[in-house]
């Protein structure tokens, strides 16, 4: 483990995501105690993107950037269970700020109230409709990108493969830090890795039954399930040594190479789910610095 970050591990919270409404006022409450991001240099706007059911999002705009900008769709994580635009605002306010592209986070609906694919339906339609508006946003249609942490990551490896499938909208490019993929949990690292912080192999079991209920998953809720992986958009992988995701990312990634889609793939040694969010830690610096210059190079 690197030392920096193992020094917080006692302090880490644990996070009970079979009671998802305790986990999501636990999860708000810790998420409003950090200071609040930098953000003198961006324009953020709350709207409402026209749908069934409608879906809120927050548009990050950097305000020294020419138009039109690359764009990326951001799905927050928190096992499909906890996490909105407010816990998620300053990961997307940074990732704005670093990357210059404008990003459009997005308050898709939440499991188990809201099963598969409502999640996948929410941000399908945000997909839509932010390429439908591009010009009045000041978007080029040709550089849009999805992306996402964890649960999030894993929703826009599933849109991504929905928009090739249903010849949807073009995406340039997805933006992938540790993402979920894989609800089959047979991995190396997901057997094995029991007790990892903040994230482990029975949490990642409860999200799952929350978000799929009695549902047999398919390649888009799971798209390590996904058995034709080319025509996909090129793809930036970020995986954590001590997380059981860890071996279906890079499985993930290996099989997306294999079908002749572009790949960069960054496994952080001494890391863990989500430690990024340790941010004196200079491995996280590190990491949040290279996924905004992943970004800007995707869609430059």
């Amino acid at each position: 483990m690197d030392p920096e970050l193992e020094a917080f591990i006692p302090f880490l919270p644990d996070t009970d995501v079979t009671d998802p409404l305790t986990a999501r006022r636990n999860f708000a409450e810790r998420a409003a105690a950090r200071p609040a991001p930098e953000a003198a240099l961006l324009d953020v706007e709350d709207r409402t993107v026209p749908g069934d059911p409608d879906v809120a999002v927050r548009i990050y705009r950097p305000r020294d950037e020419k138009s039109p900008l690359g764009a990326i769709i951001w799905l927050h994580g928190g096992g499909f269970v906890f996490g909105d635009l407010d816990t998620e605002h300053p990961w997307a306010a940074k990732l704005a700020h670093g990357s210059g592209v404008l990003v459009v986070s997005v308050d898709y609906r939440r499991s188990p109230e809201h099963r598969y694919p409502a999640a996948l339906d929410d941000a399908w339609t945000v997909l839509g409709w932010l390429a439908a508006h591009a010009a009045e946003l000041g978007v080029d249609p040709e550089r849009i990108a999805v992306g996402g942490h964890s649960a999030g990551g894993g929703l826009a490896a599933g849109l991504a493969l929905r928009s090739r499938d249903r010849r949807g909208p073009a995406i340039r490019f997805q933006l992938l830090n540790q993402p979920g993929l894989d609800d089959r949990q047979e991995t190396w690292s997901q057997r094995h890795f029991t007790a990892t912080p903040w994230h482990d192999r029975a949490k990642l079991t409860a999200v799952w039954a929350h978000y799929l209920g009695d549902a047999v998953a398919d390649e888009y809720a799971a798209p390590a399930r996904a058995t034709e992986l080319s025509g996909l958009p090129p793809a930036y992988i970020s995986t954590a040594e001590f997380d059981p995701l860890r071996d279906e990312e890079i499985v993930y990634a290996l099989q997306l190479m294999q079908a002749g889609v572009p790949v960069e793939l960054h496994q952080w040694p001494g890391t863990f789910h989500g430690s990024q969010a340790i941010l004196s830690a200079d491995v996280s610096q590190r990491q949040l610095a290279e996924l905004c210059e992943v970004l800007r190079r995707a869609l430059a």
